[in-house]
């Protein structure tokens, strides 16, 4: 059995908020400013390896005990922008997420209730001290969801196929300030044209989060460890973002044949890949 250093895990795929550093107050300032000045930091990889390895001990440590130092750091046309981990926020929001997601069984199983109880409460009384918290990062399993295609164009699109060590790549970068006007353009069209459901709720919850941002920030959509079970033709051919633009446009002029097929073609896409998980 592989270690878990080693591991690729593939099945995540992630919605990043790279903020310029001058958002930041200081201390954590200066913190980022030397951090970004490293010449190795870790990846996304890394940040779920860890995450796993948390999950062998008995009982297992679901939420990290520290909050992570560790952050993603991009360069926005010369201005510094970074998007830290904030693992263990994160964490305590997953483990509440788990709930909806694994029957009672299979849940008590993975995390004994005694564990969760006692990560509920740790967090509650988190929030009393940091009230403002959120994450700068999303994160899906076996999917992207399609309200985050929404927040970028075809024309952001960047794939490299990878070669030798180096892992394939599908991301969308764009800047905050576009992000933000294309999900109030397509929830007025939504709501001109569908009964509230979760797309609808979905994008709200995305719109929202996005407020919360320094406006020149960079948001990044990454497919992350999916590449790495998706075949490098359908990564190829993944357009998602193109599809889901043409659907919005389509239902904004009316044309609910464009809108079907479109939403057809999403909906055949990312079955095929969530069927991967059940095969795992």
């Amino acid at each position: 059995m592989p270690k878990v250093s080693s591991l690729i895990v593939p099945y995540a795929s992630y919605l990043r908020v790279y903020e310029p550093l001058a958002a930041f107050p200081e201390p954590e300032r200066g913190y980022w400013a030397r951090y970004a000045r490293r010449p190795e930091r870790p990846s996304y990889q890394d940040e779920l390896r860890r995450s796993l390895a948390d999950l062998l001990p008995v009982p297992p440590i679901p939420v990290p005990v520290h909050e992570s130092g560790d952050a993603f750091v991009t360069d926005v046309d010369g201005v510094l922008c970074v998007c830290p981990w904030r693992t263990r926020l994160r964490g305590w929001q997953a483990l509440g997420d788990l709930a909806e997601e694994l029957p009672p069984p299979v849940l008590d199983a993975v995390l004994p209730a005694v564990v969760r109880r006692q990560a509920t409460q740790d967090y509650e009384r988190w929030l009393t001290r940091n009230p403002d918290a959120r994450p700068w990062i999303r994160t899906s399993t076996w999917q992207v969801p399609l309200n985050w295609f929404v927040l970028v164009s075809d024309e952001e699109r960047e794939y490299d196929k990878g070669s030798g060590e180096d892992a394939p790549v599908l991301r969308y970068r764009t800047p905050m300030v576009q992000a933000r006007r294309r999900v109030a353009r397509a929830l007025r069209t939504l709501r001109d044209a569908l009964d509230e459901g979760p797309l609808i709720d979905g994008l709200v919850d995305v719109g929202r989060w996005l407020e919360e941002f320094h406006p020149r920030s960079l948001v990044e959509l990454d497919y992350g460890g999916l590449v790495h079970v998706l075949p490098p033709g359908e990564l190829d051919g993944d357009h998602s973002a193109a599809d889901v633009a043409e659907g919005v446009e389509a239902l904004r002029s009316g044309d609910g044949t464009v809108a079907g097929e479109a939403y057809g073609r999403l909906v055949e896409r990312w079955r095929s890949v969530r069927d991967r998980q059940s095969a795992n």
